[in-house]
């Protein structure tokens, strides 16, 4: 019972850590996406050029790598786990 405990508040954590650490990732590339059309002193539809590049950047390796979230804890405590049990 105290693993499945353990399970379900660790995921409820990771979740908030994952959708906190996502939108600060968009947030950032909407801002670098803004400084460039600003530097560059591009023409036609701002908010256009802001949703592509947000488009570009949902479909990127650096969104996927986000899911490392999940994958790093889960992959230490089962290690900790097997060390502690095991050896």
């Amino acid at each position: 019972m105290a693993l499945v405990r353990l399970m379900v508040i660790g995921f409820v954590v990771l979740t908030v850590i994952y959708v906190c650490l996502s939108f600060y990732s968009r947030a950032v590339r909407r801002g670098k996406l803004k400084a460039r059309w600003e530097k560059e002193g591009m023409t036609g539809d701002r908010d256009a050029f802001i949703a592509q590049g947000l488009e570009e950047y949902d479909g990127s390796l650096r969104r996927k790598l986000i899911l490392g979230v999940y994958i790093v804890p889960v992959t230490l405590v089962a290690i900790l786990i097997y060390v502690i049990n095991f050896m």
